[in-house]
């Protein structure tokens, strides 16, 4: 999804791409997927064996080789901006991502006011 698509409930979309930009920088997702996991871990909700098999993936198209036809033209700024947002598999993953964040910042707030265990 391009930031300018984004819903407007998340505000600016600058402000939204700034601070995805100074979160990568910084590690909090790296440490909002910690805690998750050591949420979900500690409920034993995570089966941590994986098991991947890429004999059945199929490749994309485009991976075969070199494109057969030039590139189509690049749209104008604002032009058909609501063709990205419904596309089926980016559908509910604002509303999705938006509770995981939620959820998150309860786990933060629990956290923060509990006293410091050592293991």
């Amino acid at each position: 999804m391009q930031w300018r698509d984004l819903p407007e409930r998340f505000g600016p979309w600058k402000t939204v791409h700034k601070r995805h930009l100074q979160w990568s920088a910084d590690g909090t997702w790296e440490r909002l997927l910690q805690q998750v996991q050591a949420a979900v871990d500690a409920e034993g909700a995570i089966d941590w064996d994986v098991s991947v098999d890429s004999t059945v993936m199929r490749a994309h198209q485009h991976a075969a080789g070199a494109r057969k036809a030039p590139p189509p033209p690049a749209l104008s700024k604002g032009a058909d901006a609501m063709a990205h947002q419904s596309d089926p598999a980016w559908a509910g993953l604002a509303d999705h991502l938006a509770e995981v964040v939620l959820q998150v910042r309860v786990w933060a707030a629990r956290a923060a006011a509990s006293p410091p265990r050592s293991t």
